[in-house]
Formats: C-alpha cells, structure tokens, sequence
C-alpha cells in the first residue's frame, strides 16, 4: 500500500503542549469537589495537599505552594458572589448558562487579578495555561478573552459598576460588595440590631483567614507548653487557648497530634467554660453534652469535670460522628461514656444531671469564615428544617437536668430564629425555668449587649458567631 501523502500543515504558531501548573490544578480540583459533591474545602483541601507535599519531582509541594494553594481556594470560594457578579459583567450569556469548570477557573483567575498580588498578565497567563491543561484550547479561548477584560480594572473600579449605590438598595449593595447572599446580610443585620458600620464590618470579617486557636485540655496540656510552639501567642479570652499565627500548621504540635491538645475556635471554648463555671444548686456529679459530635466541646468538657471528680455522659446521634467524639475523649483523665444516642429522645432517665449542654444542629451562619461554601448552600427554607430539632433538643435537655441544674443551649449561627426565639419559644412551655446572666461567666470579654444570653461576633470578638443562653430549672 503506498504512503498516503501527508497534509501540508497551516502556516500560524506551531502546536504548544500546555504547561501544567500543580498548584492551580490543584486548586481547581477542590473547587470541582466542593461544586460536584457539595463537599467542604476544610475537608478537601487538608488530604490533597498533603499527596502533593508525598510526590516526588516537581510536582511535590513545599509550604509557599501550599499556602498559595490555599489562597486560592478559600479566596475564590469567599468572593464567590462578587466575582460572579463581575464575570457576569464580562460575559455574552447568563452565568448559569456558563459550564461550571469553566466558571471555576475564570473565578479563580479573578481571584489572582483581584485579590491577590500576582501580576496581572501572569494571573491571566497562568489562568489560560490552567484552562487548556483542564478545559481544552477551545475554552481555554473564551476563559483568555474574558480575564483580559477583567484585567482592565481594579476590584474597586468594578465593584463601582456592577454593585447597586447604597442609597438605592442597601441591601444589595452590601451583598455584592462583600460576597454574602442578600437573605444572609438581612438576617446578619437584623441580629446585630442595625447600623451600617457594624453589619460592614461584620461582612468584612467573614471574608478574613481566621487564626488557627488551639486548646490545652486541662490535666493534659498547658497553654505554656503550647506557647512555646513556634509562631504559638496567648488567645485572647479563653484562659486554654492558644492561638497560631499565619503559617503555624496544628498537625506540627506534639499535643495534638497525642489528643492532649485539639483546634477549637475561642468562642467555643468559652461555651463550654460557662457552663462549667454556671452557679449550681446542689451536687455538681454527672454532667450530659447531648449534641457531641464531633468532639471539640465534650473533650473540653470532660477534662474540666475531671478537674472536680464529675463524670461526662457524651450522646450523638449519629455513629460515625460518635466515634469522632470516642476519639477526642480518648485519654480523658475522669470518667466519661460516649453513646450514640437521639437527645429528643433521650436514653436516660429525666433529671439525672447537674449540667447540660445541647450544641444543636443549625445552617452554621457563625462560620462563614471557615467554611465559606455555606452561604452559598443555604437556603431561607433551611431554618424550618432545622427550628422542630433544635426546639426539641432543647426541650429535651431541660428535662434531663435536675431542679437547680443548668443547661446551656449553645448555635454557631447568630440568626435570630436559631437562637432567641427558640429559646423563648420552649421556655414559655416549660415554666420552671428561668435565664441566666451569661454575661459575667465571660469575664473580660467586651460588647457582650444587654444579656442575659450571649451572641459572640467575628467582628467584635475574634471568634466564630456561637450564641449561648444558660437556663436553671427552678422546679
């Protein structure tokens, strides 16, 4: 058979193998896993990285590639809504009608021209590069297209255009601007009690990297062994905390890794020391946390009854998440039993405990910082799926407690209708009770509000949004 003759090639710039960039595949790998599977980049990101510090090559990362790595993740998914808005702007066609990996990576080349320090041809060049290793050379074109208009001005100039005036829609403005679903910003506001200033600030602050803080459990570590980790500082309000400055990886320190120790933000923390400090009427033997899972506050729990000779019922309902709580009270100086076990139907009998706690399940507004994907899962409709448990939960813990016990009814989420009114709302069916002030069992912590219930800010505090009331039952 003879040779078939070969086609002259057009003339042009000759075929280029696309570089792959590992840091940026690797970004846009957990965007894809946090869009696909609704996972969680706290959750994807840690295992990832952590392949890539294994490989060999040039593909192994070291700190900066994994600090750059994560920037980017967290820094797109925080701005979602802003860039969004800005690539809509740029684009001939609705969003929603713009393939998700491709919008992953124009929003993650937003990020680099917007909110970074990356110059702004390498961000579109590394972008381009990025979409025609992930998306082909044909969207690798149109991705090209529309960064370079992006590139034309800075994140001022376009929030300028694409964000409605204050004065028009305050609202609006403030969701474009700072990245929070418009629902999200009313409800924000409608708990701080109004005022522009504060609700900004509130925003501005959800869109911040939180520290890392850590915990010594008491009888197992000391915040002096942990402040002398490197870039280790006091925390602010929590006499156990310890927190980490940029850079300081938990998994590095040896109390941790031994469970001596743990990652609990501060606000949590300070859950959990109120209720162990709230005055009692009588024995102070057997204390319940009725919502364990995953462990953070029942470890801290069980090393303060420890400290008193108490023993630490954990119950939660879910497997999985009990073996969680298993393994943060594992080597627990006192006695402890973890169950797993429903706290609206509880598996002991009624009044059988000095103290309460109930965490309770709700839509984690009080976390944007460390999860920044929830505000874009949520939903309004949410809140109805989650008041019957968390009203029942409470209901529940109240009559677990004896007369004369305390219960402390904690949420990471400052929504009016995940905290007060289910509050109001049980305790008017349950007239032997009456609120504590929660205010003096934070002492030093400023802006805690009128009382007697306690809502914790970014913001204000450094910590997550967690809201606690504290209630005895008088009969």
């Amino acid at each position: 058979m003879s040779e078939q003759p070969r086609r002259p090639r057009k003339p042009g710039k000759p075929y280029r193998r696309p570089q792959k960039d590992p840091v940026r595949i690797l970004a846009f790998e957990a965007l894809r896993a946090v869009d696909e599977r609704d996972a969680y980049a706290n959750l994807v990101l840690p295992p990832l990285l952590r392949k890539a510090r294994e490989k060999e090559g040039p593909e192994k990362f070291d700190a900066r590639d994994a600090a750059l790595a994560t920037e980017l993740v967290y820094g797109t998914l925080r701005r979602q809504g802003t860039y969004d808005a800005i690539i809509a702007d740029c684009v001939d066609r609705p969003l929603r009608e713009v393939d998700p990996p491709v919008l992953d990576v124009l929003s993650l080349g937003v990020h680099q021209l917007l909110g970074t320090r990356i110059p702004s041809h390498a961000a579109v060049s590394a972008s381009v590069e990025l979409a025609r290793v992930v998306l082909g050379d044909g969207r690798a074109k149109f991705v090209n297209a529309v960064l370079r208009k992006v590139a034309r001005d800075d994140l001022d100039g376009w929030l300028e255009r694409v964000a409605p005036s204050y004065d028009e829609d305050p609202e609006d403005h403030l969701a474009v601007v700072h990245s929070h679903p418009r629902w999200v910003v009313s409800a924000l506001w409608d708990s701080l009690g109004g005022g522009r200033a504060g609700i900004e600030e509130l925003l501005a602050a959800d869109n911040e990297r939180p520290e890392v803080t850590l915990v010594a459990r008491p009888g197992r570590a000391t915040p002096e062994e942990l402040l002398g980790e490197e870039a280790a500082v006091p925390g602010r309000w929590s006499p156990y905390a310890v927190r980490l400055s940029e850079g300081g990886e938990p998994g590095a320190v040896e109390a941790v890794r031994e469970g001596r120790a743990g990652v609990q933000d501060e606000g949590s923390q300070l859950v959990a020391l109120a209720l162990a400090n709230a005055p009692l009427d009588g024995p102070d033997r057997r204390w319940l946390d009725g919502c364990a899972g995953p462990g953070g506050k029942a470890a801290l729990l069980g090393a303060l009854a420890a400290e008193r000779g108490a023993f630490l019922l954990a119950s939660e309902k879910q497997p999985h998440r009990a073996g969680l709580v298993a393994r943060a009270l594992d080597g627990n100086p006192g006695p402890y039993q973890v169950i797993a076990a429903d706290g609206t139907r509880p598996a002991w009998r009624p009044g059988s405990f000095d103290r309460v706690l109930v965490d309770v399940p709700c839509t984690g507004l009080g976390a944007l910082r460390r999860r920044p994907e929830a505000r874009w899962r949520r939903r309004p409709e949410d809140l109805d799926g989650f008041a019957p448990l968390q009203r029942g939960l409470l209901r529940g813990a109240l009559e677990a407690v004896r007369v004369g016990g305390v219960v402390a009814y904690a949420t990471c989420s400052p929504h009016l209708a995940e905290t007060r009114a289910v509050v109001a709302d049980v305790l008017k069916q349950h007239p032997g009770t009456e609120l504590l002030d929660a205010r003096p069992l934070l002492p030093g912590v400023p802006d805690l509000g009128e009382g007697p219930d306690v809502q914790l800010w970014p913001h204000l505090h450094g910590t997550d949004a967690m809201y606690l009331a504290l209630v005895r039952r008088t009969s």
